[in-house]
């Protein structure tokens, strides 16, 4: 349903610069687009929104009243977040259309690999942008992010920021809550790749299924071109079954049935080597200074993605390698000195968790220690999956707090603790229960020895600890850091 009303107070031909979902955010120009919300209906601000400079709004029936009392011009549509995208697309004249845009969905690995893709593209010539979690990215300018994947009108207003930045190709991740409240519609992707996937965001979709469902709709015509899969993952497989545009497969184990390989594989401490085989046996030699087995998986990833987006296979293999390091993402703490590493990680779910002690389990000549939490109000079913993970992999399992949020982190610890109980007693970390997260850290640092690895998991790049409804500055980084300095600054009066 589709009509329009105007207040008496303004002309119905209003010029439209820009469109926003937020009353707060509004801007001179802007189209204020009124939905209902958990506790309020956002036509209830219209005003506000006029005051901010919008011009007209868009709402449902319910909003009718509200937004009318405003005197501004209104749309009536029966359900104004379907149309959004399309909407913010429009009013931003398609900005999408001049960009190509390269989308990365999945569990893990999101991040990182989206980095990959930015690296690449920039060795093929393109002028680049990058949307993500840890950072937006329009050529030379950045942003810091509120969410993964922006709400549609943030989202095409960056692009139209990119087109006017110069840049032709962008990397970008899309979570399943992007694909599920149609913040993606309205753009195509030129190339849509799919990491992994495991348990994640339960709280948000009904169940496991339902949340691979969602990402698959990533792969149908209206959200992408060509797709490329991971052959190495389950349901990477089963997205050939649901895909309804043409896919590319690849490997990191070298899979026969892949269309593209990952062989001779060889890990270090400071990245791994690899040989990339493709169709028609072409081959290129590539080196990451990211390691890990699972970082192999996303640069061949990214490569074929960048092949598939038609970078040539030699630019896209020395683009990848050109990536020192992700943010937060098995991000080394500098001063450790030779006695022992530190890494901070965003590991927070219970695969991840397993793939990053995993690997660190093979440079670790000592202790393998890792500092855990999980947040609050989110996933509850992870905790104990996160626990054990935790208990059976690293020689010291230091349980902390995360972003507790509204719940009590006593209580989260409870359900990590009752993981990893799971684990047989001779096979068992040594399990340590400290709710303070500087104090867990002051802690695994302070036990350190010569040949250990400490990994800091769960918050990575983030600067904040969500507490209470507060927000109070904690970066791991820094926190590692002052620990490491403490350490060394008590050592020299021994």
């Amino acid at each position: 349903m589709l009509d329009a009303d105007s207040g008496t107070a303004r002309s119905p031909h209003a010029a439209l610069t820009g469109v926003a979902i937020d009353s707060r955010q509004v801007r001179r120009g802007d189209l204020y687009v009124a939905v209902r919300g958990a506790s309020a209906h956002g036509a209830d601000f219209s005003a506000e929104a006029m005051a901010g400079g919008a011009v007209a709004v868009l709402t449902d029936p319910a909003g009718r009243e509200a937004a009318a009392a405003t005197g501004l011009p209104v749309l009536i549509v029966s359900d104004p977040r379907a149309v959004l995208g399309q909407v913010a697309s429009w009013v931003y004249g398609r900005p999408t259309a001049d960009i190509m845009i390269i989308g990365v969905t999945g569990t893990s690995g999101k991040s990182t690999t989206t980095y990959l893709l930015e690296a690449g593209l920039r060795a093929g010539g393109h002028t680049t942008g990058l949307v993500g979690g840890v950072e937006l990215r329009a050529a030379d300018l950045c942003f810091e992010p509120r969410l993964t994947t922006p709400e549609a009108p943030e989202l095409h207003g960056l692009y139209a920021l990119m087109r006017e930045r110069g840049v032709t190709a962008a990397a970008m991740e899309v979570s399943s809550h992007a694909l599920a409240m149609g913040r993606v519609d309205g753009i195509c992707y030129d190339v849509a790749l799919f990491t992994n996937l495991s348990q994640d965001h339960l709280d948000f979709h009904r169940d496991l299924d339902d949340y691979f469902t969602t990402k698959a709709r990533l792969f149908q015509p209206e959200l992408s071109r060509v797709g490329v899969t991971n052959l190495d993952d389950p349901y990477g497989r089963e997205l050939l079954r649901l895909a309804k545009v043409p896919m590319t497969t690849f490997s990191a184990l070298g899979s026969p049935e892949a269309e593209w390989r990952a062989l001779d594989v060889r890990l270090g401490a400071d990245g791994s080597a690899f040989r990339v085989v493709g169709p028609g046996g072409v081959e290129a030699d590539a080196q990451i200074s990211l390691p890990g087995p699972f970082n192999v998986a996303n640069a061949l990833g990214a490569i074929v993605t960048l092949v598939e987006a038609g970078v040539p296979l030699q630019s896209a293999v020395h683009g990848v390698g050109t990536l020192i390091g992700v943010p937060g993402r098995m991000e080394r703490v500098t001063g450790a000195g030779d006695d022992f590493q530190a890494v901070v990680d965003y590991s927070h779910k219970p695969a991840a968790v397993e793939s990053v002690l995993r690997s660190l389990r093979q440079v670790t000549t000592g202790t393998l220690t890792v500092v855990l939490g999980c947040g609050g109000d989110r996933d509850k079913g992870k905790r104990p999956l996160m626990g054990e993970a935790a208990a059976g992999l690293a020689d010291v399992a230091i349980f902390t707090s995360d972003n507790p949020r509204s719940e009590d982190p006593l209580g989260i610890l409870a359900a990590m603790m009752e993981g990893a109980l799971r684990v047989p007693r001779h096979s068992r970390a040594h399990v340590i229960i400290e709710p303070d997260r500087a104090a867990a850290i002051d802690l695994a640092v302070g036990r350190a020895g010569r040949g250990d690895v400490i990994v800091v998991a769960g918050k990575g790049h983030e600067q904040g600890q969500y507490v209470s409804g507060e927000v109070i500055p904690f970066d791991d980084r820094e926190v590692v850091a002052a620990a490491i300095d403490a350490r060394k600054e008590s050592r020299k009066h021994e």
